[in-house]
């Protein structure tokens, strides 16, 4: 597999090798050892999946505690983003977008310490995570997915369609002022 680095300390892009011939193909989408060596050496403890219509925004998100995901598409295309929210991070409050899809099969290492969001491209998308700590709600901060401090340039034309909780996010700033990380 390839690990690319994105300028943002320990935010890592997997391109596993895929085998295929005229039957179809096959991934490794997870192997302890083998992606210790990446430098993702997290356990894992809950694997998650969504789906979504075109036009869906989900995020940002994280816990406090921090979560660590890594995330795939397993149909469509969406836009993933990253945000740094590690106060001692040099990179604190920058962000990271990439494309990932079935297609490439790509996957995105999103450490503990990011928050958290993505956007479907295509007409729906299936999107898996592993997760190195068990979901909390209680725990859950959602930052606000077009904070002007941030300012991700999210790839829409129209409104997103947003759940309540994104719609009511609070900003950067408010969550900073909480000492939320």
């Amino acid at each position: 597999m390839n690990v690319i680095q994105t300028g943002i300390q320990d935010l890592l892009i997997v391109e596993p090798k895929v085998y295929g011939d005229h039957r179809g193909w096959f991934v490794e989408t997870w192997q302890k050892y083998r992606y210790a060596e990446t430098g993702i050496a997290d356990e894992f403890v809950q694997d998650n999946m969504s789906f979504s219509k075109k036009g869906t925004l989900r995020g940002l998100h994280m816990q406090n505690p921090a979560q660590g995901k890594l995330v795939q598409v397993i149909d469509g295309v969406i836009w993933d983003v990253a945000v740094d929210l590690r106060r001692k991070s040099s990179t604190f409050g920058k962000w990271y977008g990439i494309t990932l899809s079935s297609v490439d099969k790509k996957q995105f290492w999103v450490p503990e310490g990011f928050a958290h969001g993505f956007y479907v491209l295509s007409d729906t998308a299936t999107f898996s995570y592993k997760c190195t700590k068990m979901y909390e709600p209680k725990k859950e901060i959602a930052v606000l997915w077009n904070d002007e401090d941030i300012a991700i340039d999210w790839p829409f034309e129209n409104q997103p369609l947003l759940s309540e909780k994104d719609m009511n996010a609070k900003p950067f700033k408010w969550w900073l002022a909480q000492n939320a990380f």
